[in-house]
């Protein structure tokens, strides 16, 4: 009689061990493959949802974006707008009126006039000021589909990604003094936790385009 080394055992109880292993592998690929077509299925009506929801989140936000509060400081020019009815801002400011040394800021001062006491002033937040010459997110004139490509597009946005113009937005100063414009300015035609929330719907659509 032959004695079995007891290496053969060890190696024969590793081999099934690897055939095991193996079959349960196949059979778990072979259970998600038989999956995917369902999952996928089941997460379109989800995917269409929302992207369709932040197509209709844009329309909102544009027409915040292209309200007075907001466009006059986001010309097609170089000049800003002042008032309701957008005309060309009064002392023929303009972008050349800011590289000679006079910034917005010496006369927007950091609140509305009329909380120093000064009627029909001047408005004011931090910040106050055109977008730079070289990137100046223009909003007077655009269509929709035309402003929400250029705010998808991080170099027309000072590097702002989807998540940062959504911070910004929400907790800018200058962004919220179009909801607290002063004197007799009119709003923009949502609120801004209306705004915030069409903003919010777009950014998880991941910006898409109307």
């Amino acid at each position: 009689m032959i004695a079995r080394d007891p290496s053969d055992a060890g190696a024969g109880w590793r081999r099934e061990l690897r055939v095991t292993r193996y079959a349960i592998c196949c059979a778990v690929v072979c259970c998600l493959v038989a999956r995917a077509p369902g999952i996928a299925q089941a997460q379109a009506p989800a995917a269409a949802a929302r992207l369709e929801a932040g197509k209709r989140g844009f329309l909102a936000v544009a027409t915040v974006l292209q309200s007075p509060r907001c466009v006059n400081c986001h010309p097609a020019g170089d000049r800003p707008m002042q008032g309701d009815q957008g005309k060309p801002h009064a002392q023929n400011i303009s972008r050349r009126t800011v590289a000679a040394g006079v910034p917005c800021t010496t006369c927007h001062q950091l609140r509305n006039s009329e909380s120093v006491g000064v009627a029909g002033g001047p408005p004011g937040a931090p910040g106050w000021g055109l977008p730079p010459a070289d990137q100046p997110m223009v909003f007077q004139g655009k269509s929709p589909t035309a402003l929400c490509e250029q705010l998808r597009d991080p170099a027309q946005t000072h590097g702002k990604n989807l998540a940062a113009l959504l911070e910004h937005v929400t907790h800018d100063p200058l962004v919220l003094w179009g909801w607290d414009p002063g004197a007799r300015r009119t709003l923009p035609p949502l609120d801004h936790a209306a705004f915030v929330a069409a903003f919010t719907a777009w950014v998880a659509s991941a910006g898409a385009c109307p």
